[in-house]
């Protein structure tokens, strides 16, 4: 059982308190590490990553601790065993980073930690490395002994969409095994409210490839009469959206209630998160939750084709573009890859050729968040933060988080993070704001205390 009762909350709030500044030096160290997976010459450094995190789960008293990989990044999993009776939480978070695109349009070095109006930037400071560090604040705070099992799974390849890890779950079930999962890797409603993530959005993506002559043609001598391919491209790609911005694409799964539930976006802050520019308008019908978070959107994130600086007076033969889908929550992502080749395929003009090439598909997840672990979840969030926690959805995609959900299904999912709306994740600046990381880190301990019964609640 466990050594905490109603009135060592307090203490415990205390406790985490005074283990942060450990916690963010190791953050920092973390952060100095370019683990980078998507980057082949800096895999070593991903090595290097888990090598440290592996130390500092030993350290923090994790008794068990093993460096693992099934053909892909190395992950870290520890163990801390569980009272009798007492329940198994798994923390989950991942030591891999982004690429750190162009250093010269970041205003501090991306991989020097720097505090700047009570904000951490660097890669990773946020993305996920602030999971590791959240996760090492609650087990400290409980003095390496929480009233429950805990399990710690740091994984490698996320941000290269966790290509082995179907094979890590299926390795090392059982020592993943547990009866709450909580993941560390999403989004808060602001720096002041935080938010339990219910619904994500899956993903399908494709290359599709547009042909309209054997080889380049003078634009003047037969421009007006036969088609170059980029215009055929960008007329396909048009044929995606109807004239308001919304999806094009028939087939595609949308929930009759959509996002119904969910706080909603003013404009004013869409134009504030997100950078719109003066005069441009959003895209799509629905309020902005539906739009976001319970609608398949569908993006074009890239184009093959000659560059500008080497442009002729030619009729280009080929151009490809990358098309990025997202699923709406209740929708098969593989169904809705097949129904968007579907539409490419149909809608070329001028009977150009049209080759589409599958990419990959992650699947869309919702949870339903009730039930006595929903609960003390949320009297956690209410007492780290002083504000009751919200539901929201997230609009991008955590693919694994159903390959979790299919290999422990009587697991409950708790997805929470420390990410905020300024905290710039994939993109230049990133930063993690160090209030919100003493208060997810609160909330965490929180919850392994009552899932320990330390409220009087269950223990199970």
């Amino acid at each position: 059982m466990s050594s905490f009762n109603l009135d060592g909350m307090s203490d415990l709030v205390q406790r985490v308190r005074d283990v942060l500044p450990s916690v963010r030096a190791d953050l920092e160290d973390l952060v100095r590490i370019q683990s980078v997976w998507a980057d082949p010459a800096r895999r070593a450094e991903v090595h290097r990553s888990a090598e440290a995190v592996s130390k500092l789960l030993s350290e923090a008293g994790f008794g068990d601790v093993r460096i693992v990989a099934e053909g892909g990044a190395p992950a870290v999993i520890a163990h801390h065993p569980a009272p009798e009776g007492a329940p198994t939480v798994l923390l989950y978070a991942h030591h891999d980073v982004q690429p750190e695109g162009d250093p010269g349009q970041w205003h501090t070095a991306p991989f020097e930690p720097t505090e700047r109006d009570g904000r951490l930037y660097g890669r990773g400071t946020a993305d996920d490395k602030a999971g590791i560090a959240t996760h090492l604040a609650a087990f400290r705070a409980h003095g390496g002994n929480p009233p429950v099992g805990v399990t710690v799974f740091v994984e490698g390849e996320e941000e290269s969409g966790s290509p082995s890890l179907s094979r890590l779950l299926a390795t090392h079930r059982e020592a993943l095994a547990a009866d709450v999962i909580v993941i560390a890797d999403s989004d808060n409603w602001s720096t002041d409210i935080p938010s339990l993530t219910v619904s994500l959005r899956g993903l399908a993506d494709c290359v599709v490839e547009v042909a309209t002559l054997d080889h380049g043609l003078h634009s003047g001598m037969w421009g007006g009469v036969v088609p170059d391919a980029l215009s055929v491209l960008v007329r396909l790609l048009a044929s995606l959206h109807d004239d308001d911005g919304n999806v094009a694409v028939e087939g595609l799964h949308e929930p009759v209630t959509a996002a119904a539930d969910f706080p909603d976006y003013t404009p004013d802050r869409v134009r504030a998160d997100t950078g719109l520019l003066d005069g441009v308008r959003e895209i799509g019908s629905g309020s902005v939750a539906q739009r976001l978070w319970a609608k398949p959107a569908i993006t074009v994130i890239g184009i093959d084709t000659t560059p500008i600086a080497q442009a002729s007076n030619t009729l280009i033969a080929r151009a490809r573009a990358k098309v990025s889908m997202r699923v709406a929550p209740g929708g098969d992502a593989a169904a809705h890859l097949a129904a968007l080749t579907r539409h490419l395929e149909g809608h070329a003009p001028w009977g150009a050729k049209v080759t589409v090439t599958p990419g990959d598909v992650g699947e869309p997840y919702a949870i339903a968040a009730s039930g006595p672990v929903y609960d003390a979840a949320r009297s956690a969030f209410r007492e780290a933060w002083g504000h009751d926690a919200v539901d929201t959805g997230v609009g991008g995609s955590i693919p694994f988080i159903a390959e979790f959900a299919a290999a422990f299904p009587d697991a409950k999912i708790l997805v929470t993070g420390v990410e905020d709306p300024d905290t710039q994740a994939h993109s230049i600046n990133e930063s993690l704001h160090l209030g919100v990381l003493e208060r997810a880190a609160t909330a965490e301990a929180l919850l392994l205390a009552r899932l320990g019964g330390s409220d009087g609640q269950p223990a199970s």
